[in-house]
């Protein structure tokens, strides 16, 4: 009994974390998860991104996604805490993103919250992640999630004072409502990294094995060019770093 009881209560402060205090309705979920409309776009190199391009950002190529649920924020510490019992931070704030969480255990984390609550949250694929990103069907070509200038959407090496700040207080959000998209923790993504080829695709997962898992979005630690759109990076899935986190997502059909 006094399990249950534990589990009730974890539970019931999962469901005040992830509601805030301006809930969103998303397919009859009350979570801060963003409905994105699936759509096809140019994923990569595109002409917005400016004269900073890496070379694994190219060839551009075009991307279908289907429908999906983003989450509106990066995981907060206290959404962590209430799942995990532990705060792994370096940083230490409520509604600061959990940061220094390695891929292994972020899906240790989406595995006991999805027992806990019975949905099928998991982390975007690296595709998923960009369209988000770059507005979706909303999209307006900026170079930045919602912006072409980065002090205004990403929290970043010019305006962050070394240092994480609370999910959603940089002043815009972007074309879908999602907020620090670019800037203030980067961003596990659900799949290993590789290179890009040059044909279409459709909903794609990376590849089927590797040595390092993307990670997307930039952070508080770097430049503002790093904050694109299109920016990649990688990292080993055991690594814990304090400008690494996650948002969620979860399947729409």
């Amino acid at each position: 009994m006094k399990i249950n009881i534990l589990k009730s209560v974890v539970i019931s402060c999962l469901f005040v974390v992830f509601q805030g205090a301006a809930p969103e309705t998303a397919g009859g979920i009350d979570y801060d998860m963003v409905f994105v409309e699936g759509g096809v776009f140019r994923m990569g190199a595109s002409a917005e991104q400016g004269d900073a391009i890496d070379c694994d950002e190219k060839p551009l190529h075009v991307v279908s996604v289907k429908n999906f649920y983003i989450g509106k924020y990066e995981v907060t510490q206290a959404q962590w805490r209430a799942i995990m019992g532990t705060n792994p931070s370096y940083f230490n704030g409520n509604n600061l993103p959990v940061e220094k969480v390695s891929w292994y255990d972020v899906q240790n984390f989406i595995n006991k919250l999805n027992e806990m609550t019975g949905k099928k949250f998991r982390l975007p694929t690296e595709a998923e992640w960009e369209y988000a990103a770059r507005g979706g069907k909303e999209s307006i070509g900026y170079k930045y999630s919602g912006s072409d200038v980065t002090n205004e959407i990403a929290w970043c090496s010019t305006n962050s004072n070394q240092k994480t700040h609370k999910v959603g207080s940089i002043p815009f959000h972007n074309e879908l409502g999602i907020f620090d998209m670019s800037g203030n923790v980067m961003e596990w993504c659900e799949d290993w990294y590789g290179v890009y080829k040059g044909q279409s695709y459709t909903n794609p997962k990376g590849p089927v094995k590797g040595l390092f898992r993307v990670v997307r979005g930039g952070s508080w630690c770097v430049y503002p060019e790093n904050c694109r759109n299109a920016k990649r990076y990688n990292a080993n899935p055991r690594i814990r770093q304090w400008d690494i986190g996650f948002r969620l997502a979860m399947d729409a059909d």
